[in-house]
């Protein structure tokens, strides 16, 4: 479980009373066996600490556990709120919230589901600042980066904020899933570059005394759209994470993750209905049927070993970029991209 330094900011600073830390019940193993209840135990996790008069309620849980039942429950939630989306205020990142969420929900996942573990972490740093660049698979909910973040967490005790499509902050699928400010609230980062530096620049309460941990995609959303065929073939890494990594001084940590692929095995990603949907990816596959059946299982992965083989640090380069010197940083990014696809190619035999 999380280290004893991660467990004492948590003791300390979350506001509830002694005692009212979430406990999984039998009822969580039972979401956590039964893969429509995983919307479930993220849901009853939030409405444990926050007061969310929009959110499902337990008539609605019940439905989202047999066939169609959850198209029920979305009718009983908007006749609820009145013919009306849940609301959208904005919410912003509590590090005591996300920490209590890694060790009370996402710790008895990676442990009896995923499976993760860090490998070769002597090449992991003591402290922070750091930008943690992760090759990116899977065509399911971020799995692999909740995977790392906890296992950071657990070794170093560190605030791990991830870099995420904007589509997880305001896609209505998202939104009614999920409490519309929940993203924000782990402390999520829109891909976008202003939002991206501001993460950088603005440190956190916990953070302060180790650096800021950005978790990063360089692929960007290349990654998940490739599907099962190219699953092990990194694609064209963005150039952003370099330029920010000598703007802040900050150095790069790469890590390579072996076993995303298989959270939606056999996936083809069909570009125009995703378009259509404005989804960063649709995955189509023959779990799909279950996800007709079962929309609850939006935010379920198949059962996988998740491991994280970490790199040697990648110093910042002391340049001055400008849009005329981008070719360098792409020429950087690319080399990196070719020294992480020849450790996969390693791994894999």
């Amino acid at each position: 479980m999380i280290n004893q330094h991660s467990e004492n900011l948590l003791n300390t600073q979350l506001e509830n009373k002694p005692g009212e830390s979430y406990i999984f019940s039998w009822f969580d193993w039972f979401c956590l066996w039964y893969p429509p209840g995983w919307l479930i135990l993220f849901n009853r996790h939030w409405q444990h600490y926050h007061t969310d008069s929009d959110g499902w309620n337990w008539p609605e849980y019940g439905l989202f556990l047999i066939p169609g039942g959850f198209y029920l429950a979305l009718l009983s939630r908007w006749l609820r709120l009145g013919f009306r989306s849940p609301g959208k205020e904005v919410g912003e990142f509590d590090p005591k919230y996300q920490q209590a969420f890694r060790k009370e929900v996402i710790g008895p996942i990676v442990k009896y589901y995923f499976r993760g573990e860090l490998q070769q972490v002597e090449n992991l740093p003591q402290t922070g600042p750091l930008i943690v660049a992760m090759n990116h698979a899977g065509m399911s909910f971020p799995w692999d980066f909740l995977t790392l973040g906890y296992l950071l967490s657990e070794a170093r005790g560190w605030v791990v904020q991830p870099v995420t499509s904007p589509a997880l902050f305001e896609h209505p699928w998202i939104v009614w899933w999920l409490p519309p400010k929940w993203s924000q609230v782990l402390g999520a980062v829109r891909a976008e570059l202003d939002d991206f530096e501001a993460a950088m620049a603005t440190p956190t309460p916990i953070a302060n005394a180790q650096g800021k941990i950005i978790l990063y995609a360089p692929e960007g959303i290349r990654g998940p759209q490739k599907g099962w065929k190219r699953r092990y073939q990194l694609e064209k890494f963005d150039v952003s994470f370099i330029k920010l990594s000598d703007r802040y001084q900050i150095p790069i940590l790469p890590v390579v993750c072996i076993g995303s692929e298989s959270l939606h095995p056999w996936t083809v990603n069909f570009k125009k209905l995703q378009r259509l949907v404005k989804l960063p990816f649709l995955p189509v596959s023959p779990l799909m049927l279950a996800l007709i059946l079962f929309p609850s299982m939006g935010i379920w992965a198949m059962k996988t070993r998740l491991r994280y083989f970490i790199q040697p640090l990648e110093p910042a380069e002391l340049y001055n970029y400008s849009n005329k010197e981008r070719t360098v940083a792409y020429r950087q990014a690319q080399q990196l991209r070719e020294k992480l696809q020849i450790k996969i190619n390693q791994l894999l035999k």
